[in-house]
């Protein structure tokens, strides 16, 4: 799962991914990342169903390896529904609409208790103080700080899914706070201390 404004590398060493990459890097550099359904090894080499909503991405760094794979790194860009597919080979194609998220002002004082909040309510759950803040430079809007979460905890794919269908980031980081102070509250056993990837 990738969100937008994050980023993400990945490793491409299958044929028609490698493909996908070629032609990225030969056109516009954007590529949609969508999340296969449950069952999906049943017919993964094949054209396993996926859900309709993903992540617009552009390809920002590519590195061609002497084994013809490559190392690459995307940034999201937008969340995107997917319409229809175009073409099934040598990989999956799609035409994509890209979805409005509701605009939030920055320089709102409640938009910073909300990105103080959920930074606080990680370091409760994950128990590391980590600053997303470099001194010197602007506080990470909260758009950056809630979908870095969405990506960075070891959620469950169907979990982060429903974050990312949400049209309001604030309902977003509302929700991630929940789910982090369950986290908290949950016995070691339960995923209390393993939730970061």
């Amino acid at each position: 799962m990738l969100f937008p404004h994050v980023s993400a590398p990945l490793h491409v060493f299958e044929s028609r991914y490698r493909a996908l990459v070629r032609d990225a890097l030969a056109a516009d550099r954007l590529l949609a990342i969508a999340l296969l359904k449950p069952g999906w090894q049943r017919d993964y080499a094949g054209s396993p169903e996926f859900f309709g909503t993903g992540c617009l991405a552009r390809l920002e760094e590519a590195a061609w390896r002497p084994d013809d794979c490559f190392d690459v790194k995307v940034v999201g860009l937008a969340r995107v529904r997917f319409d229809r597919v175009t073409s099934e080979y040598p990989y999956r194609a799609a035409r994509v609409t890209v979805l409005p998220q509701e605009p939030i002002p920055e320089d709102d004082p409640l938009i910073d208790l909300e990105r103080r909040a959920l930074l606080d309510a990680y370091v409760r759950a994950v128990g590391e103080q980590r600053s997303a803040v470099v001194p010197g430079e602007r506080a990470p809007t909260l758009e950056f700080v809630v979908n870095g979460l969405c990506c960075e905890l070891d959620l469950d794919p169907a979990e982060k899914l429903a974050l990312l269908e949400l049209d309001s980031l604030l309902e977003r980081s509302r929700r991630l706070r929940e789910r982090l102070e369950r986290v908290r509250r949950a016995p070691p056993s339960e995923g209390g201390s393993g939730e970061r990837n």
